[in-house]
Formats: C-alpha cells, sequence, structure tokens
C-alpha cells in the first residue's frame, strides 16, 4: 500500500466511527435476538443482550465472609458495589476455577453474574430459539429454552428467573416489579 492509499483508508475509517455516533441507535427488528454465548465451567450457555447491562473481564471481586458458595463477594461499578455470584454454583454445577468474566444484570437492584469464557456475540432469528418446556422447578426452571447454533445448541439462562433465586439466597423476596 503506498502512503497516499494508507491516509485515505484512515481518514474513510475515521469518518465512519465519527458518524458512528452521530446515528440513532440501532433498532432491532423483533425476527431476531441477540445473544453472548458463554461457557460456565466447561459448559455451553447462552445470555440474552437484552437481560444484561454490561459485561466485564476480570473486574477484582472482594471476597465477603459468608456461607452462601454461589456469593463470590462485590465488585464496583461506576460507583457502585454491587454483589456478584458465580453462575456455575447457581446452575448447580462445580467450581472448577474463579470466573472471569462478570455481566451485569438489567435491572434493579443492581447483580452480576460470573461466568468463565465468553465465547462471542451473535444474533439469531428468533425460530433458532426453542422455547422451554419445564415446570420451573430444579436447575432447569433457570433456563429459558435453547438456541440452535452452528457448533452445537446451547440453553438459554433466564436471567429474571436467575435474579429471584439469588435474591430468594439472600433471604429476602424479591418484587416482581424489581426484575424487569
Amino acid at each position: 500500500m503506498t502512503g497516499r492509499t494508507v491516509a485515505e483508508r484512515v481518514a474513510r475509517l475515521r469518518t465512519d466511527f465519527d458518524r458512528s455516533f452521530a446515528e440513532p441507535a440501532r433498532v432491532l427488528d423483533h425476527e431476531s435476538v441477540e445473544l453472548l454465548a458463554i461457557r460456565v465451567g466447561d459448559r455451553p450457555y447462552a445470555l440474552c443482550l437484552s437481560q444484561t447491562s454490561g459485561v466485564h473481564p476480570d473486574r477484582p471481586v472482594t471476597a465477603l465472609p459468608t456461607t452462601l458458595r454461589a456469593l463470590l463477594g462485590v465488585a464496583g461499578f461506576a460507583g457502585t458495589i454491587v454483589p456478584v455470584y458465580d453462575l456455575a454454583a447457581l446452575l448447580g454445577h462445580p467450581i472448577a476455577q474463579r470466573p472471569r468474566w462478570l455481566a451485569l444484570t438489567a435491572g434493579t437492584p443492581p447483580l452480576a453474574l460470573a461466568f468463565h469464557e465468553l465465547d462471542h456475540h451473535l444474533r439469531v432469528p428468533v425460530t433458532d430459539v426453542v422455547d422451554s418446556v419445564t415446570d420451573g422447578s430444579g436447575p432447569r426452571g433457570y433456563l429459558d429454552g435453547m438456541v440452535r447454533l452452528p457448533d452445537g445448541n446451547r440453553s438459554i439462562i433466564d436471567v429474571p428467573a436467575t435474579r429471584a433465586l439469588v435474591h430468594q439466597l439472600a433471604g429476602h423476596p424479591l418484587d416482581p416489579e424489581e426484575s424487569r
């Protein structure tokens, strides 16, 4: 590439980048769903992106004295102290190692769910999502269907149900409006 070609490409990339902030937020159609393909321990799962408000790697978590094995501790997010729970423990899986990633859940009060690997972000047609047919009891009660992917099917974690489980473990009821 010549110096002129590189300079033109850099200028075009800079213009496109600046323009992306001036454009309105992307509106999703109702024919697709955005997911995060994650790993909880060595098991593949998916999270609905709309049920999260952020994903953070390597965030320091301060341990707390507790008898709840799922409670890893607390972490700071924009001046707010947020409890961090291990998704592996909540889903009944053995805890092999400390999770690297934290997903802030949508809704109030703030809550972070820890998982081990973030595989990728994807948008899939709604037709690739199979609704769950469970009675809501046991670990499957915290799953909300399955998504068909080329690398295999993944169960989708029901973040509001997981949030309700955390409140139950913490010993206080969750107002149904708080989880939304």
